[in-house]
């Protein structure tokens, strides 16, 4: 049976996974015309008075000082062409190509607010898992002047296309943005058409927690979608978003295929393989048990469809 007990995380990756996928959507206007912003000030679209969870927000007429809560985040402002703005980002963001070196990072959970305020942004993009817990730590950076944007991880590509062009409008950056999306609709496209022609399914199992605390997905989340679309089965999408899986549920489904986005362990693959009882299901019987790359996977922004393609050739390496 399937445990929706979540107390059951114990790994802070874990943590950061499923709540950088937690949604909420708001409708964008069109993009702001213009020619442009100077080079190193980047002019925002003053139409835009909501951000992606529906907060009132008041732009800025400049965004030339950011800072970027969440890597998601922070990898399509880089990707837009916008990382030599950012002045402070979050830990998790660490390492990420584009990123200014030596900026402060701040915990998403509990950032400092009087240094944040110190460092006088004009704006903060700031994921969704920052409010997780019910409080909202960025509220004295906010009640300080400062225009704080929220935008909450979407759970359909359609969505996270939706925050690409958010972010790309406040940016002023709509062409990067419009880019980004087309390149996206193209690999997707692709992959289905390929999906369209599979007519025997694979059943795929996807692990994004390893034991003892097992985590997986149902429907409602653009990791289930994306199976689909190369045209594979979830064996959990009679399930609902994120959920604690038993090894029971596992057994009894016998997936075709398991994949892994685990890696806060040595070799989860290794680790799904070696487990008692697993040996029968068909998945790893046949040795079809594969790691996806966690950071494509796990973050919902361009480069899901990165993971899309990691995840076609695993399941179906004859027709990929």
């Amino acid at each position: 049976m399937i445990n929706r007990n979540c107390k059951l995380i114990k790994s802070l990756a874990l943590m950061t996974s499923l709540l950088l996928i937690l949604s909420s959507c708001a409708s964008l206007l069109p993009p702001a015309s213009g020619s442009g912003p100077a080079p190193g000030s980047v002019k925002a679209a003053p139409a835009i008075d909501k951000d992606r969870e529906g907060n009132p927000i008041k732009l800025p007429d400049k965004i030339e000082k950011l800072i970027v809560m969440g890597p998601s985040n922070t990898e399509t402002v880089v990707a837009l062409g916008r990382g030599d703005i950012i002045i402070a980002s979050d830990e998790y963001s660490d390492g990420i190509p584009g990123l200014p070196q030596g900026i402060p990072k701040f915990s998403m959970k509990t950032p400092d607010g009087e240094q944040i305020i110190s460092l006088a942004p004009d704006a903060i993009i700031v994921t969704g898992m920052t409010k997780a817990g019910g409080d909202d730590p960025f509220k004295i950076v906010a009640d300080a002047g400062i225009c704080v944007i929220f935008i909450p991880s979407s759970n359909s590509l359609d969505g996270i296309m939706d925050d690409i062009r958010f972010i790309s409008e406040i940016l002023s950056a709509q062409e990067a943005g419009d880019k980004i999306v087309k390149e996206m609709k193209e690999k997707i496209e692709a992959i289905r058409a390929v999906g369209k022609t599979i007519a025997a399914k694979k059943n795929v199992y996807f692990e994004i927690s390893a034991a003892p605390y097992i985590y997986s997905f149902g429907s409602g989340v653009f990791l289930n979608e994306m199976i689909e679309i190369i045209g594979a089965a979830n064996i959990l999408a009679d399930q609902s978003e994120w959920i604690s899986v038993s090894e029971e549920a596992v057994l009894a489904a016998n997936p075709d295929v398991i994949l892994t986005s685990v890696n806060y362990i040595d070799d989860p693959v290794a680790e799904i393989m070696s487990r008692d009882g697993w040996g029968e299901i068909t998945a790893v019987r046949n040795g079809d048990v594969y790691y996806i790359s966690t950071n494509y996977s796990n973050r919902p922004n361009h480069n899901v469809t990165l993971a899309m393609a990691e995840m076609a050739k695993a399941i179906y390496p004859d027709k990929y």
